[in-house]
Parts: structure tokens; C-alpha cells; sequence
């Protein structure tokens, strides 16, 4: 197997390949291209999104800048995304976002992991599980996501948290580890929060 083979694979393979090396340089040549635009040029915006992504969605979908990942290709975005400042996703497996996903500032998507053991870790090895977020979405400020997470549908994932395992569909969850705090129930349509 080729070490991009192993890399989709799940197996340990060797981030110095060459190949793999100048795969991550031609998408951060595109991010940085990206991140450079004015803001105001949005299809040009879409359209260097488009060659970085893997998959978008048929309808609108934005990111803001600046915005980095390793590949790209392994990325899948829905319809209506929308991620906020300074998001970052590793991406040596698949991230799935669906549709209506929205992320707020400085959060980060990692699939890559790293050797415990320090002799097969400075031999510059890793492996990489995927990230798969359901619809409907909502990610505050600041959260981590961690190799091999799912996220279910409709939940929320309150700002800060880090999400080291699966989260079930209709929750808020939140903290370091990240745990479901609650069901979404109907009352939350009429519930909003407000300064005391």
C-alpha cells in the first residue's frame, strides 16, 4: 500500500511521504490564496472554496477567513454551512459535515492521532480516524473535535467543549470531555437567553 492509501485506510503511515507532502502544500498554497481575498470578493471566495473541498453543497455555504486544513479533498460540507473565524480541520480521514452545520470562531476538526509510544512517534507516524457531523448542527466558540467522533442531528455543542467521544442526536452537550447535558425539547423553540 502506498502511504496515502494507508492514511484513508485508518492504518499508520508516514507524513513525510512525498507525495502526501505535496498534496498538504498544494491545498495550503490554496488556503493561503483563500485567506488573502477581500472579503468582498465572494465568488472568487466560492470558488477557491470549491477547489479546496472535497464536497460542497448545492446551496450557499461559507467560510469565513482564515480558514486552514491539510488536504481538503477529504472534506464534505452540506448545504447552508457555515463556519465561522479562524476554523481549522485536519483532515488525513474524512470530515462529513451535513446540511444547515453552523461553527462558531477558533474551532478545530482533528482527525489525525498520534503514536503513544515515542520510538514509532518520532518516526514521524501517525494514523487518522474520520469526523462525521449530522444536520442542523450548532458548534460554539472554541470547541474541539476529536478522531473518530460522530455528532448526531439537531444537537448543540456549547462553546469550549472538547468532544472526545460520539454525541447522540436533540442534545446540548458540553465541557472537557464533552457530555450530554440535556435533551432538546420543544420548549426550546420559545426559550431564548437573555442578561439577568
Amino acid at each position: 500500500m502506498s502511504e496515502k492509501e494507508k492514511m484513508l485506510a485508518g492504518d499508520l503511515y508516514d507524513t513525510t511521504d512525498t507525495v502526501l507532502n505535496n498534496e498538504r502544500l498544494k491545498c495550503k498554497s490554496l488556503c493561503y490564496k483563500y485567506n488573502m481575498l477581500s472579503p468582498e470578493k465572494a465568488g472568487e471566495r466560492r470558488e477557491l472554496l470549491a477547489k479546496i473541498l472535497g464536497r460542497t453543497g448545492d446551496d450557499a455555504y461559507v467560510i469565513e477567513q482564515p480558514f486552514w486544513c491539510d488536504y481538503g479533498y477529504n472534506i464534505e460540507v452540506g448545504k447552508h454551512f457555515y463556519a465561522n473565524h479562524n476554523c481549522i480541520i485536519l483532515d488525513p480521514a474524512k470530515v462529513k459535515f451535513g446540511d444547515y452545520v453552523f461553527i462558531g470562531p477558533n474551532c478545530g476538526f482533528y482527525t489525525p492521532q498520534h503514536p503513544l509510544d515515542v520510538e514509532t512517534r518520532n518516526g514521524f507516524l501517525e494514523y487518522a480516524f474520520p469526523i462525521i457531523v449530522g444536520n442542523n448542527v450548532w458548534f460554539g466558540g472554541n470547541c474541539v473535535v476529536l478522531p473518530g467522533v460522530t455528532i448526531g442531528d439537531n444537537s448543540v455543542i456549547a462553546a469550549g467543549s472538547v468532544v472526545v467521544k460520539d454525541i447522540p442526536e436533540n442534545v446540548v452537550a458540553a465541557g472537557n470531555p464533552c457530555r450530554v447535558i440535556r435533551e432538546i425539547t420543544p420548549e426550546d423553540k420559545f426559550r431564548f437567553c437573555k442578561r439577568k
